[in-house]
């Protein structure tokens, strides 16, 4: 059997005025989706448990059949797992954004959409002048124990590496509040809190001085774009231990994503990743390009997964016209080619769905059920003809927990 999975990152949403009392999925002129709707069933999942954070980072985990209550440790190890940081049973990872915060305001969560290459000088330089100096903003060995880590663009990472007798300071209970839910709110009550919060706010604070007089910023500044004013750190953990997909299901995998959380959680699964040229993880990201390569794959893997940020993206930036454009622009190159792919294939399944809302109105993440539509081998025809939030609570077809709705999607005994 062949499974495909296509990940509109954030695509459910909520009615809005500004769409005539329509969701973006309901505005958006989507035929695949729609077709596979059509051909199988549409339903809901929850990925979002009640007391874990509303993000990708557990939303992704529940998608793929992993219960968070039991291997999610936080949102950074993912990532870590994503460029090859393996951590230890002392280490601890901690996102790091490169942000916009002005008057105690997050003007912008990605600074801007900061380059890589401008990410890496400046992130070089927080080590230089906060971790490896002769008078850092915390404590000595603490300071000695940490490093910035670049990822890509505003994404990267701050790493502790501890042992026996210098354990993280970072435990389970050590809170922090995600930078893209506070878009054009204020900060005041959202610093890290908890054990070793004390390191994560002085390494903040100090990261403004250090950065204000960065030359990149000096640049971005006399050019009109926003500047990169902190770092923002939260989503800490240690290492989590996820059994492979293959050693779960039996199947072998490959991950298709921009994003290093997505190719975190592929790496902990045991699946390679396809990289694709002019993939961006944004609003231009090369969709066709993420089909073709879905499409070759399905002669190699057992399970092909393609995840596509651009719909949150453009949620946080409150557009729900981008938002309609990326989602028709994965229609067409990324569900269309898939589903024409696999519709004859008598033992092939298809199965779009996104991790978690995300909504233009309030340019966040939200708990609370997703739209999903599975189409294929053994998948029965229900009433539904569209995708979308609407059709799918009508359909009575809930998968709550949302870890749950893996195990039966690759069953070939599926029930809806």
């Amino acid at each position: 059997m062949k499974y495909v999975i296509i990940i509109p990152d954030g695509c459910a949403d909520e009615p809005l005025d500004s769409l005539q009392g329509k969701t973006p999925l309901q505005a958006a002129k989507l035929p695949a989706m729609d077709a596979i709707a059509a051909a199988g069933c549409v339903g809901v999942t929850d990925n979002t448990p009640a007391d874990f954070p509303a993000g990708s980072e557990v939303a992704n985990l529940c998608l793929l059949g992993y219960d968070p209550n039991e291997f999610f440790t936080g949102r950074a190890p993912l990532e870590a797992a994503a460029t090859g940081i393996q951590l230890g049973p002392y280490d601890c990872a901690v996102r790091c954004n490169l942000v916009t915060v002005e008057d105690q305001i997050m003007i912008d969560f990605t600074a801007d959409h900061i380059s890589t290459e401008d990410s890496t000088a400046m992130l070089g330089e927080l080590n230089a002048q906060l971790l490896r100096c002769d008078d850092p903003p915390i404590d000595p060995e603490v300071a000695s124990r940490l490093e910035f880590v670049p990822g890509v663009s505003y994404r990267n990472l701050l790493i502790y590496r501890g042992d026996e007798t210098h354990r993280s300071p970072f435990t389970p209970t050590t809170r922090s509040s995600a930078p893209h839910d506070l878009t054009d709110l204020t900060v005041a009550e959202d610093f890290p809190r908890g054990p070793g919060s004390d390191i994560l706010v002085a390494l903040m604070s100090a990261s403004e001085e250090v950065l204000a007089a960065h030359p990149i910023n000096v640049a971005r500044q006399k050019a009109g774009k926003k500047t990169a004013t902190h770092v923002w750190l939260w989503g800490s953990g240690g290492a989590p231990g996820l059994p492979t997909f293959d050693e779960r299901y039996g199947l072998k995998g490959v991950m298709i994503t921009a994003v290093d959380l997505l190719r975190g959680i592929g790496a902990l699964a045991g699946w390679p990743r396809i990289e694709v040229e002019g993939a961006t993880g944004y609003l231009d990201t090369n969709y066709a390009g993420k089909g073709e390569a879905a499409i070759k794959a399905l002669a190699e893997y057992d399970i092909v997964c393609v995840h596509v940020e651009a719909p949150d993206e453009a949620s946080h930036e409150g557009r729900a016209d981008a938002k309609i454009e990326a989602l028709e622009q994965i229609d067409r190159h990324v569900v269309g080619p898939l589903w024409d792919a696999v519709k004859n294939d008598p033992s092939a399944r298809i199965l779009v769905l996104p991790d978690h809302p995300t909504f233009c109105r309030t340019k966040k993440h939200t708990h609370g059920p997703v739209p999903l539509t599975i189409a294929g081998a053994g998948i029965p025809a229900d009433s539904a003809s569209t995708y979308d939030e609407i059709s799918a609570v009508q359909t009575g077809l809930v998968f709550d927990p949302g870890w749950t709705m893996m195990d039966r999607f690759i069953d070939p005994d599926f029930q809806a």
